[in-house]
C-alpha cells in the first residue's frame, strides 16, 4: 500500500550492514514513544513493559488500537542500538535501558 510518505532508512544491530526503508511517520512516532516508555522507568524495561507503556502514547491514527506496534517496536528498537541510543542488558528476558 503507497502511502506517498518520507521514507528512512533504518539499521538492525542484529544484522550490521542491513538497511531497511521504512515510513517515517510511523517511526518518529514510535521512537518518541518508546524514548519517553524508557524515561519514565527507574529500572530497565523488558519490551513487553515498554510496549504497555508506549501504547497509549501512539497516535490512534498512525496505529489504531495498537495495531502493527510490536512490529514497529522491534524496527526502532534494533535501529536505536545500532545507533548507540538503547542499551540492552544481559538478562532473560532481554531488558532495555537509555544508553
Amino acid at each position: 500500500m503507497a502511502t506517498g510518505r518520507e521514507k528512512i532508512e533504518i539499521q538492525n544491530i542484529v544484522s550490521p550492514g542491513h538497511v531497511t526503508r521504512v515510513d517515517k511517520v510511523k517511526y518518529d512516532a514510535m521512537k518518541d514513544a518508546l524514548l519517553t516508555a524508557l524515561s519514565r522507568s527507574d529500572a530497565p524495561l523488558t519490551v513487553a513493559e515498554a510496549k504497555q507503556m508506549l501504547l497509549p502514547l501512539l497516535p490512534d491514527d498512525l496505529f489504531p488500537g495498537g495495531e502493527k506496534a510490536g512490529w514497529w517496536l522491534k524496527a526502532v528498537q534494533l535501529d536505536l542500538e545500532a545507533k548507540g541510543v538503547l542499551r540492552r542488558e544481559n538478562t532473560k528476558p532481554l531488558r532495555l535501558r537509555l544508553a
